[in-house]
């Protein structure tokens, strides 16, 4: 399947313009996609639970060109400012996707886009900006053509394309979870886009939280394309491969079981595999800060002493996300609150929870 369509060209007459917004949340993956192949295809199967409170809004307006080109006409504002490095890889990505949408040489484009987070600082801002352009562009298309009427259809393309700008993108589509990637026992598994999981999930992990601390707001120093190249040469590469299929069939037991603790225990130790994996790549490099660690430690320190089930994990940054059941929210947000928050750059902390996915506004 390429989605490849020669068919999708607008009229010389067509002068409509409008303006579609979409809001994607980021998606934190219990077990962790690190290392691709071929056009943003995965190593290994992956799984994440949706969020909610950590999104992009993106506006796309589009007016009829004067005269149609083989170019990309785009002027692209991230959070009310002119980004010409954004907008350069926004032009980039759209003119690698024109094999999908022919009409993007047609038209002129606007994009307005706003995090609710900061970005690059692991909190995979690409997953949601990629994931609501590519829900843009599908919108997009069912509006001009009529092609995606049916949802289902329309979701799905729509993660095949984000999966094209931001792997991890392709999971935010769907509420509450997703997964991504082949898994011999999983026939509906896919490289190709996510498929939705939340039937999947017991209920208690419906409503499950997913609390970011942010230990820095600052860019990291290795991006993740950076870092999925560098998996090439790991000489652990192919036994961590395995150990990710073997773990997401886990994932999966617990998650159908509703067990929190085995679901917490896979959740800590693919995190912490990750940042082993940096470590140990030529050059190595560590995500991780201080606090990072520090805030590891106190969270399960809280676990011992109470018996509650906290939770932490990363994303290929410093952020701490701290996973646990809504009803326990009251003392572990005052763990937070009085033991975590301070350590945090400026006391910034996001509190979230498993949300409903891609939205058109």
């Amino acid at each position: 399947m390429t989605y490849e369509n020669p068919n999708l060209i607008l009229p010389t007459t067509f002068d409509k313009s409008e303006t579609i917004t979409c809001k994607s949340p980021s998606n934190i993956a219990i077990v962790k996609y690190w290392g691709k192949f071929g056009r943003q295809l995965p190593r290994n199967p992956s799984i994440s639970l949706t969020l909610e409170n950590a999104f992009t809004k993106t506006e796309l307006t589009y007016f009829p060109k004067e005269k149609a080109d083989k170019s990309i006409s785009l002027n692209f504002r991230f959070e009310g400012k002119e980004n010409e490095a954004f907008r350069s890889k926004m032009v980039n990505f759209l003119e690698s996707i024109t094999d999908i949408f022919p009409f993007l040489y047609q038209l002129h484009f606007e994009i307005n886009s706003m995090n609710s987070f900061p970005h690059s600082s692991g909190i995979a801002s690409s997953a949601s900006s990629m994931s609501a352009l590519a829900m843009c562009l599908c919108e997009l298309e069912n509006r001009l053509f009529g092609t995606l009427s049916d949802k289902n259809k329309r979701v799905q393309k729509a993660s095949f394309v984000a999966r094209l700008g931001s792997g991890s993108a392709c999971r935010s589509l769907y509420p509450v979870a997703g997964m991504w990637g082949e898994l011999a026992t999983e026939k509906t598994a896919s490289n190709l886009y996510a498929i939705p999981f939340a039937d999947r999930l017991h209920d208690v992990f419906h409503s499950f939280h997913d609390d970011i601390l942010i230990v820095s707001k600052g860019e990291k120093a290795v991006s993740s394309r950076a870092g999925h190249a560098l998996m090439e040469g790991n000489i652990y590469a192919q036994n961590r491969y395995e150990q990710a299929r073997n773990r997401t069939q886990d994932l999966i037991q617990a998650f159908e079981k509703g067990d929190v603790e085995h679901f917490g225990k896979i959740a800590e130790n693919d995190a912490l595999t990750l940042h082993a994996l940096m470590m140990c790549s030529e050059p190595s490099y560590m995500l991780m800060r201080p606090n990072s660690l520090l805030m590891i430690e106190k969270v399960r320190e809280f676990r011992h002493e109470t018996k509650l089930p906290l939770y932490f994990t990363l994303d290929a940054g410093p952020n701490l996300h701290l996973l646990y059941p809504d009803e326990f929210v009251e003392p572990i947000q005052g763990f937070i609150k009085s033991d975590l928050v301070p350590l945090c750059q400026d006391e910034m902390w996001i509190a979230d929870k498993v949300g409903q996915g891609t939205v058109i506004i």
